[in-house]
């Protein structure tokens, strides 16, 4: 079963159990997919899981960013809404490495790179992402880059 196909059983689920907040979610998840299968000219084959996985992530992205902004402006209600719906979208993403993890990667990356510097941040991070693909938080991988980059 791909990912695509679980995502729609899980609605069909959602729906048949009356679960509204999780049927709405899985709902923009599912028209996410499409528009990007349209996207891609991929509307007849479909994506594969790799590319889910990158509109998952945005998914998940988008939703922490909308929690982080309501959180600041004093909107508590939205930002448990928006954390309830990424508590739905989490399980389709594959487990998030540890800070420990991601550090490792990226003194790998950073110990076949000559001399690194700040400048160089874009690139390694570049290089990390494409490594980590949806195991990893960018913000959090930025962050353990920027502080190995100063050392």
């Amino acid at each position: 079963m791909t990912l695509k196909e679980k995502i729609t059983s899980d609605l069909k689920e959602a729906m048949k159990a009356g679960d509204a907040l999780r049927r709405d979610t899985l709902r923009l998840v599912d028209s996410a997919i499409k528009n990007s299968e349209i996207e891609k000219k991929k509307r007849e084959e479909g994506l594969s899981d790799e590319e889910v996985l990158e509109v998952l992530g945005r998914a998940v992205k988008q939703r922490q960013d909308s929690v982080r902004q309501f959180e600041a402006g004093g909107r508590p209600d939205l930002a448990e809404s928006e954390k309830a719906e990424l508590e739905i979208i989490m399980p389709y993403l594959p487990a998030q490495l540890s800070q420990a993890e991601i550090e490792v990667v990226v003194a790998e990356i950073l110990a076949t790179s000559e001399n690194p510097t700040s400048a160089d941040l874009g690139k390694i991070m570049g290089q990390v992402m494409a490594r980590l693909k949806s195991k990893a938080d960018g913000n959090l991988v930025r962050e353990i880059v920027k502080s190995q980059l100063e050392k």
